[in-house]
């Protein structure tokens, strides 16, 4: 088994090197990985619906799609993330209790009561601090969970908060749960990096083939192709998104503005909008204007440039009409 540590915070590399991992390696594998502030939203998932858009813009999040599905997790430097990947007949692959068993030992070991909850959790006194998921590919399974150990818990709550009267869709929905983080449990002190260690040590110890491995630069060619072609590219972590119905209404001086969207794979198919506002311009014009824009920001800020916003919506900015889009 290659163990691996990862030597970026990127999220888009780290996701990438699991992909990477998993399609080019014939030896199974162990990934280690801390993502700088991201949040890593499920394959099936409506990203715009997982996320609060204000604050990630603010903050200069990363939003990041992943291979497996289930729901949004964030991510940031005290949050340590594990990958397993590897092989077996396809109808034993999927097994959370297995992949999640050594993080237990560790946790146990260190006086931790943590326990597997539900369906892929993990917990202590009830709160969760882990969630995990998976992914097949052909004889092959990506299993990878998150670990809360001093993760910024406000952070977590603001940038995964939405307006879930926004987005009418069919895709799965993020469970919120009350978390908690590991180092808020040990009976003593230790760092991430002693913690991460811990597990590194222990898995090499269950696995005798085990051995350090580092990425060759042909690897690193190779996961930075799927960065610049995926991982990295608003197609994958925003247009690959349902189909889904956007709904909004916003409060200005020139009065209510509710703006209605439909949009498949990431682009306005169709737009109405209402309100008691004031125009010198027919506002089918605008609608018209926002039909095929990708549902992005700097796309839709790009198209509202062309226009004089307040000849359609008087008293309004640009920047106002743009807050209704999100």
């Amino acid at each position: 088994m290659l163990c691996i540590k990862s030597t970026t915070q990127n999220p888009a590399f780290n996701l990438a090197t699991e992909e990477y991992l998993l399609r080019n390696k014939e030896e199974e594998c162990f990934y280690l990985y801390i993502n700088g502030p991201s949040i890593i939203v499920g394959k099936h998932q409506n990203t715009l619906a997982e996320i609060n858009i204000d604050y990630v813009k603010a903050q200069n999040i990363d939003v990041i799609r992943r291979l497996s599905g289930g729901g949004a997790v964030f991510h940031d430097p005290g949050n340590l993330n594990f990958t397993f990947i590897k092989k077996g007949e396809k109808d034993q692959l999927v097994d959370f209790r297995k992949y999640t068993r050594p993080i237990l030992d560790v946790l146990q070991a260190l006086g931790v009561n943590a326990r597997f909850e539900g369906r892929n959790d993990l917990t202590i006194d009830g709160k969760k601090f882990s969630g995990n998921a998976e992914h097949v590919y052909k004889n092959k399974i990506l299993h990878h969970g998150t670990l809360l150990f001093s993760s910024k818990l406000p952070d977590l709550s603001q940038a995964l908060k939405v307006n879930p009267l926004k987005y009418k869709d069919k895709a799965v929905k993020s469970v919120r749960s009350r978390v908690t983080n590991i180092s808020d449990h040990l009976k003593e002190a230790i760092t991430l990096q002693e913690f991460e260690d811990r597990i590194m040590t222990h898995i090499r110890d269950m696995y005798a083939d085990s051995r350090i491995y580092e990425l060759t630069e042909e690897d690193k060619q190779g996961i930075q192709k799927l960065v610049d072609e995926k991982f990295g590219t608003w197609d994958w972590n925003f247009g690959y998104s349902p189909e889904y119905n956007f709904q909004k209404g916003i409060k200005t001086e020139g009065g209510h503005i509710e703006v209605n969207l439909d949009v498949n794979k990431g682009i306005i198919r169709k737009a109405k909008i209402f309100g008691d506002f004031f125009n010198t311009k027919d506002i089918s014009e605008v609608e018209s204007l926002l039909i095929n824009t990708p549902h992005e920001y700097k796309h839709l800020k790009e198209q509202l440039s062309r226009i004089d916003v307040s000849q359609y919506f008087s008293k309004v900015t640009r920047e106002e009409f743009l807050e209704g889009l999100f």
